[in-house]
């Protein structure tokens, strides 16, 4: 029928515009690793995407608008992570699994979240990106200590505060630990769990006493 080919037409340069985005942002990540953010150039992302300057302006505005998209693409599974971790019902299992996800997350892009975390103080959308990324992370954190018996509120010693401070220990613990040899972040990381399982009160031993209930 021929009322159905444009709608056939507009899927498939849709599908199309999904394969060139994604090619254009896996291009920047490859980029920053090569060249940094300041010397990375729009005509190096799209060369290196396979298009011509002109067909990348169609996606994106400037290098920002594509640093801006990677950063988003890459937070999202830092979202989606800290979201399964909040619905965890145990809380010890919740940190050990909360913790192993974020290795793997900056094991595979910790270049981005370092370039994220630098441009946040002068790239307003990035900026707002990390500080959503922030809440939703201390959110999941206020779950898992509250389920660990931590007193709900926001008072220094209270569950919200605790958890503000968890999160931003993680995020310059890791800042720093990506950047040296990989062992570096497996060894951040445990200190943090130690610290977050501290400050939850899980770190006594409690093995003997579910036998002796």
């Amino acid at each position: 029928m021929p009322g159905h080919h444009p709608t056939r037409s507009r899927r498939s340069t849709e599908r199309k515009g999904d394969v060139r985005e994604r090619a254009i942002l896996d291009t920047c990540e490859a980029l920053l690793a090569q060249k940094g953010y300041d010397a990375m150039t729009v005509g190096d992302i799209a060369q290196g995407a396979g298009i011509t300057r002109g067909a990348l302006y169609f996606y994106f505005g400037s290098k920002q608008e594509v640093v801006t998209a990677l950063v988003a693409r890459t937070v999202e599974h830092l979202w989606e992570r800290s979201r399964v971790t909040a619905q965890a019902d145990e809380p010890r299992q919740a940190i050990e699994a909360a913790m192993r996800r974020t290795v793997e997350l900056w094991n595979e892009h910790g270049l981005v979240m370092r370039t994220a975390i630098d441009l946040s103080r002068t790239v307003p959308e990035i900026g707002e990106l990390w500080s959503r990324t922030a809440d939703l992370f201390s959110t999941a954190i206020t779950a898992v200590l509250e389920r660990a018996g931590i007193q709900a509120g926001s008072e220094p010693e209270q569950a919200s505060a605790m958890a503000r401070a968890l999160c931003w220990m993680v995020e310059r613990t890791f800042y720093h630990a990506s950047q040296e040899p990989r062992e570096s972040l497996e060894r951040a990381s445990s200190t943090c769990e130690h610290i977050w399982l501290v400050s939850a009160g899980l770190t006594a031993d409690t093995s003997g006493l579910d036998g002796g209930a």
